[in-house]
């Protein structure tokens, strides 16, 4: 059985010497590479979850705010119902006065009619 020591030959050429040395130096840059890269994103997460957990808390003035938001846009929306009433209303409008300036003309007409019979 042979014996090892520190003074044992390898019969290795140095090209694939090196090459070995480049491929274990390769390995392991992107090993660390990859695990930088897992904490990197493991700490943004982290990071996320704290800012969304920290921005849930509401503070009372928060909540008078939403409060006067949801109030407003209550308001608004009536308002804008209210235009449109206006705006058939308008439209109303104007069908009757066409229908009051067609009546007062015939009421003319009539008038007329009624005095010249009288006439003859």
């Amino acid at each position: 059985m042979p014996s090892i020591s520190d003074k044992t030959e390898v019969g290795l050429p140095l090209k694939n010497l090196i090459g070995l040395l480049g491929i274990a130096v390769t390995t392991a840059w992107g090993y660390f590479g990859i695990i930088e890269r897992l904490n990197n994103l493991e700490l943004r997460a982290t990071l996320f979850e704290a800012d969304l957990l920290k921005s849930a808390d509401q503070k009372p003035i928060d909540n008078e705010q939403y409060m006067l938001l949801e109030f407003t846009s209550s308001q608004v929306e009536k308002i804008l119902k209210q235009l449109d009433d206006m705006q058939n209303n308008k439209v109303n409008i104007s069908r009757l006065q066409k229908d009051m300036e067609k009546s007062i003309n015939d009421i003319e007409k009539l008038k007329d009619k009624v005095r010249a019979n009288g006439n003859h």
